[in-house]
């Protein structure tokens, strides 16, 4: 029987942890519920294991930490992550596993923005924040299929992607890391609909909207410039070519018409944004070079992953 494993980041989640524990121990009885706790002051691991999960601690804090550690503990043929707070229903769990299990997929995305997110949820800016990432997320990696939900925490993995996705993020970026990692090194995605209810009375989010907001959409652009280095460098490089040929053409007229060059600073200026412009472009060669190397590097771990895995 394929091993599963049921992987629930905590903090502070006392009130609703026994409850997600039970649901899903009866979705998937076959699974093994990991609770891995975060620094909680509230007894949260206490009742976990009261409940029946294998509790285990990160105690560097944030949800990228906790998803480093367990990624790197746990052996599974499939993992299937989600939030302590109650706000993802069990009834979609066996048919994510399924298609990480049958259907071959690399990533499986629970997405809540096609059903009840908009209704349920009672903080509009949330709402603003996850349209705004997956339209940067669509626009800026052009998959065939558009990604619906980018934020999501309800998410099953193949072996494959876990132990070869490598976490850099601390704390609520890790899922746009997630899934910028499997469009760019083109890993199979799935999406399944799944309801979404908001948290009960008394819990509280831990996602600070702004801060974290804003870290989501700077990790959106550090990796565009890691992954799609010629892009990025080619975009910065036609508005610094842009602006150079804007200060030149009216001094290059000026020439042509009297023979002088009545404003030399601003041809100097004109010069160096031109040359910051050809610096940029070169920078964008060479980075995508090393790029599309990393990327190959990357396809033959991945096939010495598999590899290994047969043979154990």
């Amino acid at each position: 029987m394929p091993k599963i494993a049921v992987l629930i980041p905590c903090y502070n989640e006392s009130q609703t942890i026994a409850k997600v524990v039970r649901d899903y121990r009866q979705a998937l009885p076959e699974a093994t519920i990991y609770v891995y706790d975060n620094n909680s002051s509230d007894g949260t691991d206490e009742i976990a294991r009261a409940a029946g999960a294998v509790v285990r601690y990160e105690r560097r804090q944030g949800k990228g930490n906790v998803i480093r550690t367990m990624f790197r503990e746990i052996d599974a043929d499939c993992y299937l992550m989600i939030d302590g707070d109650d706000t993802y229903p069990a009834e979609n769990a066996r048919e994510m596993c399924d298609a990480v299990l049958t259907g071959g997929a690399d990533m499986v995305i629970g997405d809540r923005l096609s059903s009840t997110y908009f209704t349920e949820n009672k903080r509009p800016f949330h709402n603003v924040g996850n349209v705004m990432v997956r339209r940067f997320i669509n626009m800026f990696w052009r998959p065939k299929a558009p990604i619906l939900d980018v934020m999501t925490g309800y998410r099953a993995f193949s072996p494959l992607f876990v132990k070869s996705f490598p976490v850099l993020s601390k704390g609520f970026e890790i899922e746009t890391e997630m899934t910028i990692h499997a469009l760019d090194k083109n890993l199979l995605l799935r999406t399944v609909t799944v309801n979404y209810r908001d948290r009960p009375a008394g819990s509280e989010s831990k996602l600070n909207t702004y801060v974290d907001g804003a870290k989501v959409i700077l990790t959106i652009f550090n990796l565009y410039r890691d992954y799609k280095p010629l892009q990025f460098f080619g975009v910065v490089g036609m508005i610094l070519a842009l602006l150079a040929l804007i200060l030149f053409v009216p001094v290059f007229y000026d020439y042509l018409q009297t023979s002088l060059v009545p404003r030399f600073p601003t041809l100097i200026v004109s010069g160096f944004l031109m040359l910051s412009a050809m610096l940029s472009f070169a920078c964008g060669l060479i980075l995508d070079t090393i790029a599309k190397n990393n990327r190959k590097s990357f396809e033959l771990h991945m096939n010495l992953i598999k590899l290994f895995k047969e043979r154990i």
